[in-house]
């Protein structure tokens, strides 16, 4: 039998190609291009040869289709059942992703706990013996009868197990351990992760059986193995957070049965990962008073406000060229911010280094954080510290204005829940709020300066 011929294929956009290239020529990344044993065709399975099939009778009307059982089983865990759209659904594969360390095969030991109660649990794992799960399980006081060790590696094995003994749910700890002897690659491997990926997809839909795989990630902090392996799977979580931090973030960026902009929160802990049901009172936790270069502002993860305390530091630069620095939020934005500063406020920032944190370790991605950074900014040039009691959110825009946002109405709302007294937002989002009665005091600006003069009131009756 001749030798297959070997192939590098892109794992960004699958383009393939018959020698290595540095840079993919169809979408431009970089050391992207992988090597790629193609599976041996058996001989008499060609197109000429083949049989046809007549699938007729499997073909079924839409509304034949049976969907009063229950189809989702709940984890015990609200947070992870959030990011799920209400819990794992049968037959679905869900991948896990997130770096070493971070809590993934925690997370999944610890459901094994509740499931256990009422199903079965077959937990597969390449990188641990036996021993090694059950410290780990009596650390985190899992002690359930149904839930089930195998330590091996074989892909196929590993799937006749599961259709011999049919339990009711899988977890694969992780997918590049997994292997296939027909292919020649090493585990971990472009062509290994794909087809080992397929094969437990097949497996999840035949039986409906529902398959948790975890997967590592690669230096730039996504899922190792071919891109393609996402779009197998129906659901793909991502653990964020710091290492040297106890919160954890899990966020869907894909999820065939459930909304991905919800995300859960948890906190590392001694005897496992815990849910934090208020993360707003958790990030607000030990904010230092009477401090300049700080303010509290409302972001929207999902369907749910979370308050976030932003920090910033003006202080004179010890070097020809000042340094930025940010944690948590955009590079790029604070050097807009900075710039619409100086040039409508003539305020002067060139000789200072300025760095900016979110507390927490979470990250400010939407544009209602740009009006707290800016307040930050100049509370920290001039020195004068924020009240304590004041909120800020709304988009800044590159002539000084002050844009407006969505869900204006839900934020107000956490932000007065929490305690705060004073909320400063975009002029033109105060017809959202119309009807309702409020204990925080609102105030509606349309650009920097006039935000600037609400700091400005505020600190007078202060002093009064």
């Amino acid at each position: 039998m001749p030798k297959p011929k070997t192939i590098y294929r892109c794992t960004e956009c699958g383009y393939e190609s018959a020698k290595w290239n540095g840079k993919c020529p169809s979408c431009g990344a970089w050391n992207t291009l992988e090597e790629d044993v193609p599976l041996p065709v058996p001989s008499g399975t060609g197109n000429a040869r083949r049989k046809p099939v007549d699938l007729t009778d499997r073909i079924q009307e839409l509304q034949e289709v049976d969907t009063s059982a229950d189809v989702r089983y709940h984890t015990g865990v609200s947070e992870l059942d959030r990011v799920l759209g209400g819990g794992l659904v049968r037959g679905s594969i869900v991948l896990l992703g997130g770096e070493p360390g971070i809590g993934k095969s925690t997370l999944l030991l610890q459901i094994c706990q509740y499931f256990g109660e009422e199903h079965s649990v077959l937990y597969v794992s390449g990188e641990e013996s036996a021993k090694q799960i059950k410290l780990r399980a009596q650390r985190l006081s899992v002690t359930t009868e149904n839930l089930y060790l195998l330590t091996v590696t074989d892909a196929q094995s590993i799937c006749d197990t599961i259709a011999s003994c049919k339990p009711d749910i899988v977890i694969i700890d992780s997918i590049q351990t997994m292997h296939m002897e027909e292919i020649s690659s090493s585990p971990g491997s472009l062509t290994q992760v794909r087809e080992c990926t397929n094969l437990f997809m097949h497996t999840a839909k035949q039986l409906d059986i529902p398959i948790w795989i975890v997967g590592h990630v690669n230096k730039d902090g996504a899922i190792a193995g071919p891109k393609v392996m996402e779009h197998i799977v129906d659901t793909v979580l991502y653990f964020e957070g710091e290492r040297n931090l106890s919160y954890r973030m899990l966020r869907a960026v894909k999820n065939r049965y459930g909304s991905t902009n919800e995300v859960g929160v948890f906190e590392m802990q001694d005897s496992g990962l815990h849910e934090v049901p208020n993360p707003s009172a958790m990030l607000l936790d030990g904010r230092p008073q009477n401090v300049s270069g700080t303010c509290v502002t409302c972001m929207l993860e999902g369907s749910r406000p979370i308050l976030a305390e932003i920090q910033v530091l003006a202080t004179k630069s010890g070097f020809s060229a000042p340094r930025r620095q940010t944690q948590g939020f955009d590079y790029s934005r604070m050097i807009i911010l900075i710039a619409v500063l100086e040039k409508h406020l003539g305020l002067f920032y060139g000789t200072l280094d300025v760095y900016l944190n979110v507390v927490g370790g979470f990250k400010l991605d939407e544009p209602a954080g740009d009006l707290a950074v800016a307040l930050c900014l100049f509370s920290s040039l001039v020195d004068k510290p924020i009240s304590e009691k004041t909120v800020a959110f709304g988009e800044v825009g590159l002539g000084g204005e002050v844009r407006g946002i969505s869900h204006i109405r839900r934020r107000v709302l956490e932000a007065e829940r929490m305690g705060f007294t004073r909320c400063i937002v975009p002029q033109q989002c105060l017809h959202e709020l119309k009807g309702g009665t409020y204990q925080i005091k609102i105030a509606g600006v349309r650009n920097l300066r006039q935000a600037f003069a609400v700091l400005e009131k505020d600190a007078k009756e202060e002093k009064r």
